[in-house]
């Protein structure tokens, strides 16, 4: 299952604190062609993996950029996949590389959400300068996109805070690392945030049948 915590907060109360912290995993077939995450090639400025399968070369589904964009994507679980459907990698690829700021790229690709299997999408322009904005479409859900406020979240194969039982636990467990963020170090840090992403306990659990839109709670 795909799966994403982050927390964010344009304004931290330390110097010390991280304004964005994000955790993230992909689930993919092995067989999967796809290259480790590099700068793409003379590009130094975009910062991700690619997959390679055919047909789908080039798209993504984390990325950054040193300009600050960044963004990261979970496929919808959904009964059956047109396999006409545009590969929705590319929905990650063309925001950073595209010059459009997060809600206004995200406003493009509602209008054009019918073209692609279930699919959630976060992007954000990350600057010290600007602030921090950090926005979210799905297009299974509301059919315009949404500026997120401050705060932790988690996004999985459903929509954005939807409480599957294995989200509302690793949030727990990202919440937990998240607290300790600015007394550990970087390195130690990272080693935690991957505990979690690898936590054989959250990946038994099973999705519940609560409310999409409701948010999480003890079970």
């Amino acid at each position: 299952m795909c799966i994403i915590f982050f927390k964010f907060d344009p304004r931290p109360v330390s110097k010390n604190a991280y304004r964005l912290i994000l955790a993230a995993n992909r689930d993919e077939f092995y067989h999967r062609p796809s290259k480790l995450a590099g700068f793409w090639g003379n590009n130094s400025e975009i910062l991700s993996g690619l997959d390679m399968e055919e047909g789908k070369e080039g798209g993504t589904w984390l990325g950054i950029s040193t300009r600050g964009k960044l963004a990261a994507l979970t496929n919808y679980l959904q009964p059956r996949l047109d396999p006409d459907a545009r590969g929705r990698g590319e929905l990650v690829a063309h925001f950073l590389t595209t010059d459009m700021d997060s809600l206004t790229y995200l406003k493009k690709v509602s209008a054009e959400g019918h073209l692609y299997n279930g699919f959630n999408l976060i992007a954000a322009d990350l600057s010290t300068e600007k602030g921090d904005v950090v926005c979210y479409y799905g297009n299974r859900g509301d059919p315009e996109p949404v500026v997120l406020a401050p705060g932790t979240y988690g996004l999985s194969n459903a929509l954005l805070e939807t409480p599957w039982r294995k989200l509302c636990f690793g949030k727990q467990l990202f919440l937990a690392v998240v607290e300790q963020s600015q007394a550990l170090p970087k390195d130690d840090l990272i080693a935690q945030l991957l505990d979690v992403l690898n936590n054989d306990e959250a990946c038994q659990t099973q999705p519940s049948r609560t409310k999409a839109g409701s948010t999480c709670s003890p079970f």
